[in-house]
Protein backbone atom coordinates (compact mmCIF):
# COMPACT_ATOMS: atom_id res chain seq x y z
CA UNK A 1 0.00 0.00 0.00
CA UNK A 2 1.34 3.46 -0.84
CA UNK A 3 1.76 5.93 2.18
CA UNK A 4 0.40 8.72 0.28
CA UNK A 5 -3.20 9.99 2.65
CA UNK A 6 -5.44 10.95 -0.33
CA UNK A 7 -7.95 9.00 2.01
CA UNK A 8 -8.46 7.38 5.14
CA UNK A 9 -8.85 4.49 3.63
CA UNK A 10 -5.77 1.68 1.89
CA UNK A 11 -4.49 2.67 -0.97
CA UNK A 12 -3.75 -0.57 -3.52
CA UNK A 13 -1.08 -0.53 -5.78
CA UNK A 14 -2.05 -0.35 -9.21
CA UNK A 15 -1.00 -3.89 -9.93
CA UNK A 16 -2.40 -5.63 -7.05
CA UNK A 17 -6.28 -4.69 -8.87
CA UNK A 18 -8.64 -6.68 -10.50
CA UNK A 19 -7.68 -6.22 -14.10
CA UNK A 20 -10.81 -4.64 -15.60
CA UNK A 21 -10.62 -1.54 -12.26
CA UNK A 22 -7.05 -1.96 -13.19
CA UNK A 23 -7.68 -1.32 -16.79
CA UNK A 24 -10.46 1.34 -16.22
CA UNK A 25 -7.68 3.77 -13.98
CA UNK A 26 -4.79 3.04 -16.96
CA UNK A 27 -7.57 4.34 -19.40
CA UNK A 28 -7.95 7.61 -17.22
CA UNK A 29 -4.38 8.27 -16.47
CA UNK A 30 -3.99 8.25 -20.67
CA UNK A 31 -6.44 10.33 -21.56
CA UNK A 32 -5.82 13.13 -18.81
CA UNK A 33 -2.28 12.34 -17.63
CA UNK A 34 -3.00 11.52 -13.77
CA UNK A 35 -5.13 9.22 -11.93
CA UNK A 36 -7.70 10.87 -9.98
CA UNK A 37 -7.86 10.87 -6.32
CA UNK A 38 -11.94 9.20 -6.35
CA UNK A 39 -10.03 6.31 -8.05
CA UNK A 40 -7.52 5.03 -5.73
CA UNK A 41 -9.79 6.07 -3.28
CA UNK A 42 -12.55 3.71 -4.35
CA UNK A 43 -10.04 0.73 -5.59
CA UNK A 44 -9.34 -0.69 -2.44
CA UNK A 45 -13.27 -2.06 -2.85
CA UNK A 46 -13.87 -3.51 -6.00
CA UNK A 47 -17.45 -4.53 -5.59
CA UNK A 48 -18.23 -0.46 -4.42
CA UNK A 49 -15.82 0.60 -7.31
CA UNK A 50 -17.59 -0.98 -10.03
CA UNK A 51 -21.19 0.47 -8.51
CA UNK A 52 -20.21 3.75 -8.05
CA UNK A 53 -18.94 3.78 -11.45
CA UNK A 54 -22.01 1.70 -13.38
CA UNK A 55 -23.87 4.25 -11.68
CA UNK A 56 -21.77 7.10 -13.08
CA UNK A 57 -21.86 5.77 -16.66
CA UNK A 58 -25.90 5.19 -16.57
CA UNK A 59 -25.79 9.35 -15.71
CA UNK A 60 -23.51 10.78 -17.60
CA UNK A 61 -22.67 8.55 -20.82
CA UNK A 62 -26.29 7.47 -21.30
CA UNK A 63 -27.16 8.99 -24.65
CA UNK A 64 -30.15 11.70 -24.22
CA UNK A 65 -31.56 15.10 -24.69
CA UNK A 66 -29.00 16.25 -22.58
CA UNK A 67 -24.95 16.50 -24.20
CA UNK A 68 -22.38 14.84 -22.52
CA UNK A 69 -20.83 18.40 -21.83
CA UNK A 70 -24.33 19.57 -20.39
CA UNK A 71 -24.15 17.21 -17.63
CA UNK A 72 -21.03 18.14 -16.47
CA UNK A 73 -22.32 21.94 -16.78
CA UNK A 74 -24.79 20.61 -14.44
CA UNK A 75 -22.82 18.99 -12.28
CA UNK A 76 -19.98 22.01 -11.42
CA UNK A 77 -22.76 24.49 -11.43
CA UNK A 78 -24.33 22.07 -8.66
CA UNK A 79 -20.88 21.65 -6.75
CA UNK A 80 -20.17 24.97 -7.00
CA UNK A 81 -23.00 25.45 -5.02
CA UNK A 82 -22.61 22.73 -2.54
CA UNK A 83 -18.80 24.02 -2.07
CA UNK A 84 -17.57 20.86 -3.48
CA UNK A 85 -14.30 21.89 -4.73
CA UNK A 86 -12.72 18.26 -5.91
CA UNK A 87 -16.09 18.04 -7.76
CA UNK A 88 -15.69 21.24 -9.54
CA UNK A 89 -11.99 20.71 -10.39
CA UNK A 90 -12.41 17.14 -11.78
CA UNK A 91 -15.69 17.61 -13.57
CA UNK A 92 -14.33 20.91 -14.79
CA UNK A 93 -12.09 19.34 -16.49
CA UNK A 94 -14.14 17.11 -17.88
CA UNK A 95 -16.02 19.84 -19.25
CA UNK A 96 -13.22 21.97 -20.65
CA UNK A 97 -12.57 18.85 -22.87
CA UNK A 98 -16.14 18.17 -23.84
CA UNK A 99 -16.65 21.76 -24.42
CA UNK A 100 -13.54 22.43 -26.29
CA UNK A 101 -13.99 25.42 -23.96
CA UNK A 102 -10.70 26.19 -21.86
CA UNK A 103 -13.13 28.99 -19.81
CA UNK A 104 -16.42 27.55 -19.34
CA UNK A 105 -16.03 25.22 -16.31
CA UNK A 106 -14.49 28.75 -14.03
CA UNK A 107 -17.37 30.62 -15.58
CA UNK A 108 -19.95 27.50 -14.54
CA UNK A 109 -19.04 27.32 -11.15
CA UNK A 110 -18.07 30.43 -10.05
CA UNK A 111 -21.69 32.56 -11.60
CA UNK A 112 -23.30 30.57 -14.58
CA UNK A 113 -25.55 33.28 -15.11
CA UNK A 114 -22.64 35.08 -16.75
CA UNK A 115 -20.87 32.18 -18.42
CA UNK A 116 -20.84 32.46 -22.44
CA UNK A 117 -23.62 29.55 -22.77
CA UNK A 118 -26.99 29.19 -24.72
CA UNK A 119 -30.37 30.13 -23.09
CA UNK A 120 -31.69 26.94 -23.33
CA UNK A 121 -28.34 25.49 -21.43
CA UNK A 122 -28.99 28.66 -19.02
CA UNK A 123 -32.35 27.23 -18.38
CA UNK A 124 -31.12 23.87 -17.65
CA UNK A 125 -28.64 25.14 -14.70
CA UNK A 126 -31.16 27.60 -13.53
CA UNK A 127 -33.27 24.28 -13.18
CA UNK A 128 -30.53 21.82 -11.63
CA UNK A 129 -29.50 24.95 -8.78
CA UNK A 130 -32.90 25.00 -7.77
CA UNK A 131 -33.06 21.58 -7.35
CA UNK A 132 -30.12 21.09 -5.72
CA UNK A 133 -30.89 24.55 -2.95
CA UNK A 134 -34.16 22.77 -2.37
CA UNK A 135 -35.22 19.44 -3.89
CA UNK A 136 -38.08 18.99 -1.31
CA UNK A 137 -40.03 22.49 -3.12
CA UNK A 138 -39.62 20.74 -6.58
CA UNK A 139 -40.84 17.75 -4.95
CA UNK A 140 -43.81 19.23 -3.98
CA UNK A 141 -44.40 20.87 -7.79
CA UNK A 142 -44.07 17.38 -9.40
CA UNK A 143 -46.57 15.96 -7.09
CA UNK A 144 -49.41 18.92 -7.96
CA UNK A 145 -48.30 18.09 -11.62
Amino acid sequence: MKDDKISRFPIPEINSLPDDIKSRILEVQEKSGFIPNVFLALAHRPDEFRAFFSYHDALMNKESGLSKGEREMIVVATSGLNSCIYCVVAHGAILRIREKNSLIADQIATNYRKANISERQLAMLDFAVKVSRDANEYQRKIHKL
